[in-house]
């Protein structure tokens, strides 16, 4: 989540304004007020969009998530696709999804739950990853309380953790009760969003539940085996054209920026897409240290992430 020393990119009020359709035959002065007024009618459309669609879907999770079967983990990946349709966001999927829907027996029987471990860049990774991962998230304390986002994330299960070190034990093992109920868990080891242009190094201590050591189980139930699998987040187009480092700023949020702003700012593009790169799986128990497993899959959500930056990856990778 947001790091209170981080920088806000510059010229970000240049590149966050909304492309002007110049092949359209008004005079200039005129061509920029029309533009401008139908971009922030779309934007407040697609917020109105995400309102309703969010009421609806809540009371429907509101049911699900107090009766057995998976339609509680079915239900937050259509809201969160749904999400990004409103907001006008493509999502291009490379790779290969190693989860898939799991119960307490399955993982009793040996079926290893899926944490997901990719890069943080946005508010946006949230719909992106919900969209396309059935996946708790584990996100920080006070997102709870914040009006409305509170309550859909309550309402995708989602853990919420602190930075106080006497809540660690606790937090560990309310993810080690979802992946033991079959929940695949999605982290952001970064310990805070940044501007997009590069991945910043993982910490090791998020990777606790994946690997855990002596002091981790003392006193508290062991969790499952698992599988680690990096994810890449980038992206990668703005209105059909390759996204620059000076035009990341469209869509990162980091640092003290304000969300209103730059959700406001964001939902007057017309399109733009995300591309998530699945990376093959890490087995944990073929690392000696949570140290050398947080490096490995440093290493494979950067350099994946480079190549997306650099449009090398194709869409039929696998």
């Amino acid at each position: 989540m947001p790091h209170p020393d981080a920088q806000p990119p510059l010229g970000r009020r240049r590149h966050n304004r909304p492309i002007i359709d110049e092949s359209v035959n008004f005079p200039a002065e005129q061509a920029t007020t029309q533009f401008s007024a139908f971009s922030r009618t779309v934007c407040v459309a697609r917020l109105a969009a995400v309102l309703i669609w969010a009421f609806w879907v809540s009371i429907i999770q509101f049911v699900l998530i107090r009766l057995p079967g998976s339609g509680k983990i079915r239900v937050p990946r259509i809201f969160w696709r749904m999400i990004s349709r409103i907001l006008g966001l493509q999502i291009r999927i490379v790779g290969t999804r190693a989860g898939k829907i799991l119960n307490a027996k399955d993982v009793q029987r040996g079926e290893r739950p899926i944490i997901y471990v990719a890069n943080h860049c946005s508010w946006l990774d949230i719909p992106v990853v919900g969209g396309t991962l059935h996946t708790v998230f584990v996100a920080k304390g006070e997102v709870g309380s914040w009006p409305l986002i509170g309550t859909i994330s309550r309402l995708g299960r989602t853990i919420f953790v602190s930075r106080n070190r006497q809540n660690t034990g606790k937090e560990l093992q309310e993810m080690t009760e979802h992946l033991w109920n079959g929940d695949d868990i999605v982290l952001f080891p970064e310990g805070t969003s940044t501007d997009g242009s590069r991945v910043l190094p993982f910490l090791s201590s998020f990777f606790a539940v994946a690997k855990p050591g002596r002091l981790d189980q003392a006193g508290m139930p062991k969790p499952p085996p698992t599988l680690v699998q990096p994810v890449s987040i980038v992206y990668d187009r703005l209105e059909g054209l390759p996204v620059g480092r000076s035009r990341r700023s469209v869509f990162s949020w980091y640092g003290d920026m304000d969300l209103t702003p730059h959700l406001w700012s964001f939902c007057q593009w017309r399109s733009m897409r995300a591309t998530i790169l699945l990376h093959p799986p890490l087995d944990p128990e073929n690392f000696r240290s949570r140290k050398e497993l947080a490096n490995a899959t440093f290493k494979a959500v950067s350099e994946g992430a480079a190549k997306l930056r650099q449009g090398l990856v194709p869409d039929d990778q696998n």
